[in-house]
């Protein structure tokens, strides 16, 4: 139902409305590409990609925003409402908050370096948001890999999806609170994860110490911490994988998920392309179209709530 055009005749310069938007942004924040993809991935988890993510608190709504996979660590909010600030300058009443998600992701991949990819549009905002499906339904940095393949084919993505959009840990930062359970006391046995890295170990056990503060962030990705690129998988290859949950898509023997790893870390181009079928697959998780949902006017609020 979702297609590229869907805006040609009614708001033809949309996505450039939207980069241009993002490239204002990044001088003041260079995380914001990966901040706004995860928005799109937040969002779709849960209800679909409906926007209901960026609803805030109301009499009748009980935010996402609060779940404990988003609260204190989704980010970019205020860049997306500046984004329909523009549209709705340019285009009144036309595109809405999730299309808005979706083309955000792509915009911010692009302009770091990662590939390209036809937009799919036409959703429409949900008129609800669903806290409890946000704390149970988003993947954790703390989970093995058999659950949060399981959370995915809940949503009708597969293994080759958990790998290829995990990639986008390529970008952005993660504070101490997602990965200080594999420093000092790993499972309840004592010691640091053995799987991680022991140079890396040593430099995030200074960063984030054991009474220290749980928000300070550091790069996903050692090596190109703002390119959109392969080196998130090569990193695991030398066990330099963050979070728990991107290190054991190499190190949970037997997993699926090995030679998919294996064969991105050498070839980019492979990455590039089955990014863009994975995001374009995570997008159609269960829109809201036709006459269902509406276009919101301000992507916090459902029109006519205040």
């Amino acid at each position: 139902q979702l297609n590229p055009t869907f805006y040609s005749g009614t708001c033809p310069n949309v996505s450039a409305i939207v980069r241009s938007t993002i490239e204002q942004a990044p001088q003041s924040d260079p995380r914001i590409g990966a901040s706004l993809i995860r928005l799109h991935f937040h969002d779709c988890f849960v209800k679909g990609c409906d926007g209901s993510l960026l609803l805030d608190d109301s009499a009748n709504i009980q935010s996402e925003k609060n779940a404990v996979p988003n609260a204190n660590s989704t980010r970019g909010f205020n860049v997306v409402d500046d984004i329909k600030t523009a549209l709705e300058n340019a285009c009144p009443g036309i595109v809405s908050c999730s299309d808005i998600l979706a083309l955000a992701s792509e915009a911010s991949v692009s302009l770091a370096g990662g590939p390209t990819w036809a937009v799919l549009l036409g959703r429409r905002d949900g008129l609800t948001a669903n806290l409890s499906g946000a704390n149970t339904g988003l993947p954790s940095p703390f989970e093995g890999i058999t659950n949060i393949t399981a959370k995915f084919t809940a949503v009708g993505l597969n293994t080759t999806d958990v790998v290829v959009l995990s990639g986008a840990h390529t970008f952005g930062r993660a504070a101490c609170a997602t990965f200080n359970n594999r420093l000092f006391n790993f499972n309840g046995t004592g010691s640091p994860d053995p799987t991680l890295n022991s140079t890396l170990l040593s430099s995030l056990q200074q960063l984030c110490p054991q009474n220290g503060s749980a928000s300070v962030v550091t790069n996903l990705d050692l090596s190109t911490p703002d390119a959109f690129d392969n080196n998130y998988f090569t990193n695991l290859q030398s066990n330099n994988g963050l979070l728990q949950s991107d290190q054991e898509l190499l190190s949970d023997t037997g997993s699926p998920t090995i030679p998919i790893v294996t064969s991105f870390a050498s070839n980019q181009t492979q990455f590039f392309e089955a990014f863009a079928l994975s995001m374009i697959k995570m997008g159609n998780i269960s829109p809201l179209t036709g006459s269902s949902g509406e276009i919101r006017q301000d992507c916090k609020v459902v029109n006519g709530q205040s």
